[in-house]
């Protein structure tokens, strides 16, 4: 039975940085990326620690096996990680219902992932529905931005509540930031 949880110790995290590792591009086969999805940041395990203590990721676990995660990126840790540093500072500049983003209370899905036997089983639903429950008291927004190039992410982020707000060019690749109003 798979279960939805909140991060609750440091084997947890050691099986979230496992599975991410495994999920980049450079570590998939030609091909797999476009059709399976793929993750594009690398934390390190310090890392995860830090987001972990100032809000818990969310997991999916089936027994000691995590299959899939969503990690929780606060304003505080935005000049930890260039990639979510810069992620931060784009969304600041968005203005929904009539304010900056900068002014309202958000949080960043700093990365999703599954587990490829895992896949097509509503886990990316589950878990950020347990990421909702837990956070919405904080924050009036989530959000979190998908590659043009990984069709598989932004579908499923669109069909848990999702919608585009804005795009932007990142790398050299197209990046659409999409927003779930908790509010």
């Amino acid at each position: 039975m798979i279960i939805i949880k909140k991060v609750s110790d440091q084997s947890e995290l050691k099986a979230i940085r496992s599975l991410q590792q495994s999920n980049l591009p450079g570590n998939l086969v030609p091909g797999e990326a476009a059709a399976e999805g793929f993750v594009t940041a690398e934390y390190s395990l310090d890392f995860l620690e830090k987001m972990n203590n100032e809000y818990p990721s969310v997991i999916a676990k089936e027994g000691e096996q995590v299959a899939g995660y969503i990690l929780a990126a606060a304003k505080s840790i935005r000049f930890e990680h260039d990639l979510l540093g810069d992620l931060f500072n784009v969304i600041d500049k968005i203005e929904y219902k009539n304010q900056l983003l900068k002014h309202a209370r958000y949080i960043i899905a700093g990365q999703v992932c599954v587990a490829k036997n895992y896949r097509g089983l509503g886990l990316v639903q589950r878990m950020y529905q347990e990421f909702k429950n837990s956070l919405s008291g904080d924050f009036d927004y989530c959000l979190t931005d998908v590659a043009d190039n990984n069709p598989r992410s932004l579908k499923a982020h669109l069909k848990s509540g999702f919608h585009i707000v804005d795009t932007l060019t990142y790398g050299g690749l197209n990046w659409q930031i999409i927003l779930w109003d908790w509010s």
